[in-house]
C-alpha cells in the first residue's frame, strides 16, 4: 500500500562542528567550537525539512551526545506521522523528553519546515506575516580581555553594528572598565549587558553605577542575577531604574508567571534552543499580553535555528531587541539559502520554508 505523500518516512541526524571566531567566552561557560547537530526529515513525495539541535550544557544541562542519543528515540516516533500534525507532534515530543528542549527544538524546526515547503510557503508565513522586513541585530562581544573587547567592537562597528551586547560576569570592575573602553572607541553606540546570571546583587549594582558613571547608553541588563533570585532582579529593576531582560529565568511557563507576579523584568528573551519552538511561542504570546517587551536570541546557533527564530520575527511581530548573531561569529557557514546578513540587518527570504539546505554526510545516521 503506497505511502501518503506527506508523511515522514526517513530522519537523518548528524552532528557539526564549527570553529568560533573567537572563543565564545560568557559567565556560565567557552566554547571555541559550536558542537551541534542537524536534523533532516523526508516526506514520502520527496520533500525535505531541516532542523537543528545546538545544546548549551550549562543553560539546559544537554550535551550533544546527550541529544543525539534522545534523539534517535524521537525520531522513530516520528516516522508515519505528517508534519502538518506540528502541534500535536511537539506535544508528544514534550512528553517524552521534558528535559530535552534543545533535542525538541532541532525536530520541531524541522517539522515546521517541512510542513512549509510542502506548502509551499515561507516559514515566516505560518505565523502571519506581520513584520515581514529588513530586521537589525546586535553583535555579541564576548568576555575577555580590554584590547581584544575594543577590536573587536572597532570591527563591527565598522560594519555597521551600533548595538553591542556586552558579556560580563567574571569581574565587575573589568567589566566597567571594558564598558567603558567601548563607549570611548565606538561613538554612539548603544548596549546590552548580559551577565548570563554571573552577578551577585551588590556586582550589579555596581555595573549599573559604572555604566551611568562613563554615560553609556544601556538599553537593557540582561539576567544579571542567578535565575531564581527573581526578587533580586526585581529589586534592581525598580530600586536602580534599569531595563531588565529575563533570560534564564524563564524557561517554562511556570518561571514565565513568576518573573511577571514579582514585577522583575521589562523584556523576555525568547529562545527556541532553550525551550523548544512552540513553548516560545506561547512564552512570546502571554509575556506580550502581560505587557512584557520581546527580546529573541538563540544559543551558539547556525542560521538553520537561527532561521526559525528570525522566521518568528518576520511572522509574529512584536520583537524590539534581536539577538540572532551568532553564524557572524562562526568561521563557516554550514548552510545555503534562507535568510542572509547585510551588515546588521537580517534579510527576509521567500524560498519555502526556512530556505535553508544543509548536506548530510555518508556517516549521518538515518532512521526510516
Amino acid at each position: 500500500m503506497p505511502c501518503e505523500p506527506h508523511l515522514i518516512v526517513k530522519v537523518e541526524l548528524w552532528p557539526i562542528d564549527i570553529p568560533m571566531t573567537d572563543p565564545f567566552v560568557v559567565a556560565t561557560g567557552s566554547r571555541t567550537v559550536a558542537q551541534n547537530a542537524f536534523v533532516r526529515l523526508t516526506l514520502a513525495d520527496g520533500t525535505q525539512g531541516y532542523g537543528e539541535i545546538a545544546p548549551l550544557p550549562e543553560v539546559g544541562g544537554e550535551s550533544r551526545e546527550s541529544c543525539l542519543i534522545q534523539a534517535q528515540i524521537l525520531a522513530t516516533g516520528l516516522l508515519r506521522q505528517s508534519p502538518r500534525q506540528y502541534r500535536a507532534l511537539a506535544a508528544q515530543l514534550a512528553e517524552q523528553a521534558s528535559s530535552f528542549p534543545a533535542t525538541r527544538c532541532g525536530f520541531e524546526t524541522a517539522l515546521l519546515d517541512a510542513f512549509c515547503r510542502s506548502a509551499g510557503v515561507p516559514l515566516w508565513s505560518l505565523w502571519g506575516g506581520g513584520d515581514v522586513r529588513p530586521h537589525e541585530t546586535d553583535i555579541t562581544i564576548p568576555i575577555t580581555d580590554r584590547a581584544r573587547t575594543v577590536a573587536l567592537a572597532r570591527k563591527w562597528y565598522e560594519q555597521g553594528f551600533r548595538l553591542f551586547k556586552l558579556k560580563v560576569g567574571h569581574d565587575v570592575d573589568e567589566d566597567i572598565r571594558r564598558l567603558e573602553a567601548v563607549h570611548d572607541a565606538c561613538p554612539g553606540v548603544s548596549f546590552i549587558i548580559d551577565a548570563n546570571q554571573g552577578y551577585e546583587r551588590a556586582e550589579a549594582v555596581a555595573m549599573v553605577e559604572g555604566a551611568r558613571r562613563c554615560e553609556s547608553r544601556v538599553l537593557l541588563l540582561e539576567q544579571p542575577l542567578p535565575r531564581e533570585d527573581v526578587d533580586g532582579m526585581a529589586a534592581l529593576r525598580h530600586g536602580w531604574h534599569v531595563p531588565i531582560a529575563a533570560d534564564e529565568s524563564v524557561r517554562t511557563l511556570t518561571d514565565l508567571h513568576t518573573v511577571l507576579q514579582h514585577h522583575a523584568a521589562d523584556f523576555v528573551n525568547i529562545k527556541i534552543s532553550k525551550t523548544g519552538v512552540i513553548t516560545a511561542m506561547e512564552l512570546a504570546a502571554v509575556a506580550r499580553g502581560a505587557g512584557l517587551h520581546l527580546m529573541i536570541g538563540g544559543m551558539v546557533e547556525t542560521r538553520v535555528a537561527m532561521g526559525c527564530s528570525f522566521g518568528m520575527v518576520l511572522g509574529l511581530g512584536g520583537f524590539e531587541v534581536l539577538d540572532l548573531d551568532t553564524p557572524l561569529l562562526m568561521a563557516s557557514d554550514p548552510a545555503t539559502g534562507g535568510f542572509r546578513y547585510d551588515g546588521p540587518r537580517l534579510l527576509p527570504w521567500p524560498e519555502a520554508g526556512s530556505g535553508v539546505v544543509a548536506q548530510p554526510p555518508v556517516s549521518a545516521v538515518v532512521i526510516a
